[in-house]
């Protein structure tokens, strides 16, 4: 029996698409029970602009950001740090704020700022604190930690801090200062 040509090539054909028949071996991976535990997104080197009623509000820069959209408290993660600008409607920067780490709970609209915490405003004001609170739906920011604020003509120091969103109209709940005295050539201090 001799194998033409046309037989040759109709056999390497089906031979091709034999294996396509077969069942393929699923590969099974399980996720984590627990959706708390596991990042619905990771993103290095971040540099993105946020935007609030159609216009852009903020920027925000990281080295890394975890977003939790599938937890029980959606929220984002910044573990490494974070600078935020704020924007005013004619995207001047009226804020800045960085920190070593930083939390926002995405349905509540709250960011938690921990760890080296240094904020400055138009006033050209220094805010310093560990931890600080910032609820953007009551357009007020807030912490219970010991706050320093250097001002042009002094500096201020309390327990305990309350103000809006922009950092200009604040209120320091335990306060203590250090006010400079200008001197005077022909007066001393007595």
């Amino acid at each position: 029996m001799r194998i033409t040509p046309v037989i040759l090539i109709l056999i390497l054909v089906i031979s091709a698409f034999l294996p396509a028949c077969k069942e393929r071996k699923k590969d099974v991976i399980n996720t984590p029970s627990n959706p708390d535990s596991i990042a619905t997104m990771v993103t290095r080197n971040v540099k993105t602009l946020i935007s609030d009623s159609g216009m852009t509000k903020y920027r925000i820069t990281s080295m890394i950001w975890y977003v939790y959209d599938e937890a029980k408290k959606p929220c984002w993660k910044f573990p490494k740090g974070l600078l935020l600008e704020k924007f005013d409607s004619d995207f001047k920067v009226e804020a800045t704020i960085r920190c070593d780490s930083a939390l926002y709970l995405k349905n509540e609209r709250v960011w938690r700022l921990d760890g080296n915490v240094r904020i400055s405003n138009v006033k050209r004001e220094l805010i310093a604190t560990e931890q600080i609170f910032w609820y953007q739906d009551l357009h007020e920011v807030r912490s219970d930690s010991f706050v320093h604020i250097e001002k042009s003509d002094r500096i201020i120091e309390g327990k305990g801090f309350r103000s809006d969103e922009n950092l200009t109209n604040y209120l320091i709940l335990s306060p203590s200062g250090i006010f400079p005295v200008p001197q005077n050539s022909n007066n001393s201090l007595q």
